[in-house]
């Protein structure tokens, strides 16, 4: 079976000359379908960078990035755009929702992108909204939902497309404790159903609720290891 990423040499440099600054030097990674992986390091060490290229907001200077296998380092900004919505579901901080559309509009952007029918977007996002538990939110606006709410429409959101690959950057930085033990639960039943998880984070609790650690320490992997 094929990995979901896998990345070879990848390096990314920001500036030239003197003023150049190596976010990247090197990274190899594999990612294999079905795991459920943390990404962590300290501000400054690569790891937001990284991310960005994995989810194809970025370009790397050099080396190759396949994304269930496709390459996609050498790809226009239009087809990087299509990739994003067929293969990346994203879910941020800051869940990233439209405030002016219902909860079901919101779910139901990606597959809109994609060029699906109303009926079908329609069942689809709402047995999305039944799956992350939020059902009866369907007619509400995101202003009407608390923070764990709204992450769950964020994660109902990047489901939509059926994606390769789930990428969570710190998904429970804005909510309280309990809160956010419930969406870590969450992306572990979500794991458990087979869905690719990356999980972006500072925090290495979070980090332990994943299968595997990756650590990023100036631009290079420090190590990576099985969670115990």
């Amino acid at each position: 079976m094929r990995p979901v990423i896998q990345t070879r040499a990848i390096t990314k440099t920001f500036g030239s000359n003197g003023t150049a600054v190596h976010a990247l030097r090197g990274i190899d990674l594999d990612v294999e379908p079905g795991e459920f992986m943390a990404l962590i390091g300290p501000s400054g060490s690569g790891k937001s960078t990284l991310m960005a290229i994995l989810g194809c907001l970025d370009r790397p200077t050099a080396g190759t990035y396949t994304l269930d296998g496709e390459e996609v380092q050498g790809l226009s900004g239009r087809e990087l755009a299509a990739i994003r919505n067929r293969k990346i579901g994203f879910i941020f901080q800051a869940y990233n929702l439209l405030p002016k559309a219902s909860v079901l509009r919101n779910v139901e952007l990606p597959l809109l992108y994609g060029g699906v029918g109303r009926k079908e977007r329609r069942e689809r996002a709402l047995h999305l909204l039944e799956q992350v538990g939020i059902p009866e939110k369907a007619t509400k606006l995101p202003g009407e939902l608390s923070g764990g709410q709204k992450q769950r429409v964020s994660i109902a959101r990047s489901l939509a497309a059926g994606p390769a690959l789930l990428l969570a950057d710190e998904p429970t930085g804005a909510l309280d404790s309990k809160t956010g033990a419930e969406i870590l639960d969450l992306f572990g039943q979500l794991n458990a159903a087979g869905n690719t998880v990356i999980l972006v984070t500072h925090d290495l609790g979070i980090a332990a609720m994943a299968r595997r650690r990756v650590e990023i320490s100036d631009g290079l992997i420090a190590c990576s290891e099985a969670t115990p």
